[in-house]
């Protein structure tokens, strides 16, 4: 087990209880406004991957399924975060969302922004909560503050029965 001081273990629950929060937010509000969708954010995608990101919102059927999903993870993530409840694969499933976001709209030269987006060279807000996550990854602290401590016990507990 990983030992921090009280402040770095502090901080790095600050910092995953943030981006969770970030992360419920976000699907909470599409959830919410029921004429949300990711038609727009797809059909306005630049970079390599446009194409692909084009054809999705070009589909219904797909869009709907994506549109879906992005809530749904959004929330799940979200709650898994704030919660400390298998971090570990959560963080994963945010840094693969917040990648086809970034991949959608990279922030290079050359290629516009959504308005309200803001205006970036490569970083972003996508890009510095990837890195983030993957932080959240290597420095875990959901074991020691968070559902994950149960977890755990639970999981020690069952293999010495076994």
């Amino acid at each position: 087990m990983k030992q921090y001081t009280s402040v770095q273990l502090n901080l790095l629950v600050i910092v995953r209880v943030l981006i969770g929060w970030h992360f419920l937010y976000e699907g909470v509000v599409k959830y919410i406004n029921k004429s949300w969708t990711a038609a727009g954010f797809l059909n306005n995608a630049e970079g390599w991957f446009a194409p692909m990101f084009k054809t999705i919102g070009e589909n219904a059927s797909l869009l709907g399924l994506i549109d879906n999903l992005n809530i749904s993870f959004q929330i799940i993530v979200g709650l898994c975060l704030i919660l400390g409840l298998f971090t570990k694969i959560n963080s994963w499933i945010g840094i693969l969302l917040l990648s086809m976001y970034y991949l959608a709209l990279p922030p290079f030269p050359g290629l516009s922004t959504l308005p309200g987006t803001g205006s970036y060279l490569i970083v972003d807000r996508n890009l510095i909560e990837i890195f983030t996550l993957a932080l959240m990854i290597v420095f875990p602290t959901s074991h020691v503050i968070g559902l994950d401590r149960f977890v755990s016990k639970f999981k020690r507990q069952k293999e010495k029965v076994s």
